[in-house]
């Protein structure tokens, strides 16, 4: 597996892998027109080629001989909720793995080239809003530092959901992240 920084050429796997997560992880809890709203809103061939060339926003993905199976986005200058009382903060906007790949430490392997993208965007804090009813996220966030600091509304759609938000320093490289968005076997 490879964990990389994403180029234009990976929007339109980035588009349809964003969708198929997105989908299979909140299906079951919204409504098929508010979920197909938030699809076209969010993601899409020009959204993710917007994104990835955005000098705002960082996008890793992690790749297999099959294609992406995960990605992280963090972007600087979109205004944190109130509840964000800290330095310089970046968001960590989008942070999705494929479901047959939960479970096998890929997840945690993500979040260093995460904590290096927020660095390099200038962020001493890293701020994410994630579902309230997302309990295996929160504790996943959890332990890579991350507290819970407030509540904010999420529209898919029509619909409106509460998302906690959570905030983490950010972190200095780990001696045995060297390499970690280089092939890291398997």
């Amino acid at each position: 597996m490879t964990i990389r920084r994403a180029t234009l050429a990976d929007a339109e796997s980035l588009a349809a892998l964003a969708a198929r997560i997105f989908t299979e992880t909140f299906a079951q809890d919204t409504a098929p027109d508010d979920l197909a709203a938030f699809l076209a809103k969010a993601y899409g061939v020009r959204q993710q080629s917007e994104e990835i060339s955005d000098p705002d926003v960082i996008t890793y993905v992690a790749e297999v001989p099959e294609g992406l199976v995960a990605y992280a986005q963090v972007h600087r200058g979109r205004e944190a909720p109130e509840c964000v009382d800290v330095e310089e903060p970046v968001e960590l906007w989008r942070f999705y793995v494929q479901k047959d790949w939960h479970g096998g430490g890929l997840a945690h392997r993500l979040m260093d080239p995460v904590m290096a993208a927020a660095r390099e965007l200038g962020g001493r804090h890293l701020w994410l809003s994630v579902w309230e009813h997302n309990s295996r996220a929160i504790a996943f966030y959890g332990k890579h530092g991350f507290r819970d600091v407030g509540a904010a509304d999420f529209w898919v759609g029509s619909d409106c959901q509460t998302d906690r938000i959570l905030v983490a320093p950010v972190s200095h490289p780990s001696a045995d992240a060297c390499g970690s968005s280089a092939n890291t076997g398997g």
